[in-house]
């Protein structure tokens, strides 16, 4: 099998869906320009014109808006908000909108609508710019939330997200753009709440998400050197939680890390601790579960805190041996 780069599989997930199906359209800011998007949808416009890739003004609301009304009306568009930030901007469309209308409407209406929303971090963007806001998402009843980590996956689950009737949240982390891995030339999916064990282990469960979730494999990578056997489960959806396959996990470890890009307090990384406390795993924890997750503060401009204040496996790892050698 061919390898691709992690933003090169989105490039031909986003080309495949809108070669088969008319219904299909991209639609947000910046879809023409590397500096908003990356090279993620490079070609498309030419390839598919501004009817099928339409550059809008900053609008996130209104654009949400024409998405989620074309979605209800039988089209199925992926908006696309090239900065999570400021997809906050559109939270009643996504929250009071497009997640109710099924439920309102009585199974009546679907909105088979993907909300693309992208992660980009570092880089001293500061506070307004490098926010990783999947809980305030995965809170909400009627949004799927999927966060792909690898190559495969990127492109599985964009397919998945688009063939599926109801409104998925998609969220990408530009941190992986450049990661490589195989990919099928041909369209599949990657089943949408299914989580992937990518390591398997018998000392600890490291669980993590998106960029989390490849930092959490090269951590075990590291723990393997120094004798602990870490096993390490992606996660994938997060919205709903693959709980069989964490308990699982934990009640065969006995031991939980889970590590998430978002801020700890109320966060993914909460969810998945309550997931094992509300479950059988529970009395075969042999430690308190850990989190690695971001403080309970803004992200700094400053390189020098960002090195801080960002995670990785560096903080998987330290975690990992705290636990079990003390």
């Amino acid at each position: 099998m061919r390898e691709l780069s992690y933003v090169q599989a989105l490039n031909e997930a986003l080309r495949q869906l809108l070669e088969a199906d008319e219904r299909v359209f991209l639609i947000g800011q910046g879809v023409n320009s590397p500096w908003y998007v990356g090279t993620s949808t490079r070609g498309l416009s030419d390839q598919f014109g501004s009817d099928r890739v339409v550059d809008t003004p900053i609008c996130e609301d209104s654009t949400t808006g024409v998405a989620a009304g074309a979605a209800i009306a039988g089209m199925r568009p992926i908006v696309v908000h090239p900065r999570m930030d400021f997809a906050l901007l559109a939270m009643e469309q996504l929250v009071g909108q497009v997640a109710n209308w099924h439920y309102m409407s009585g199974g009546k209406v679907r909105v088979p609508m993907t909300a693309w929303l992208i992660v980009n971090r570092g880089g001293e963007q500061a506070a307004q710019h490098s926010q990783s806001l999947q809980a305030h998402f995965a809170h909400v009843p009627g949004l799927t939330v999927v966060m792909p980590s690898t190559p495969y996956d990127v492109k599985g689950l964009l397919i998945a997200s688009v063939r599926d009737d109801n409104p998925v949240v998609f969220l990408d982390d530009r941190w992986l753009y450049q990661d490589i891995g195989p990919v099928p030339e041909e369209m599949y999916t990657v089943s949408i709440g299914k989580a992937a064990v990518r390591r398997d282990g018998q000392d600890v469960t490291i669980v993590g998400t998106s960029h989390l979730a490849a930092e959490a494999e090269r951590a075990a990578a590291s723990l393997e050197q120094v004798g602990i056997d870490a096993e390490v489960i992606d996660l994938r959806t997060i919205k709903p939680v693959d709980a069989q396959t964490v308990v699982k996990s934990v009640k065969k470890t006995g031991r939980l890390i889970v590590a998430d890009g978002g801020w700890a307090a109320c966060g993914v990384s909460a969810e998945v601790a309550a997931v094992v406390a509300e479950s059988d795993a529970i009395n075969h924890l042999k430690a308190p579960v850990r989190r690695v997750a971001l403080p309970p503060a803004p992200a700094p401009m400053s390189s020098t805190l960002e090195q801080a204040y960002f995670h990785g496996a560096d903080d998987i790892v330290a975690a990992a041996r705290d636990m079990i050698e003390n």
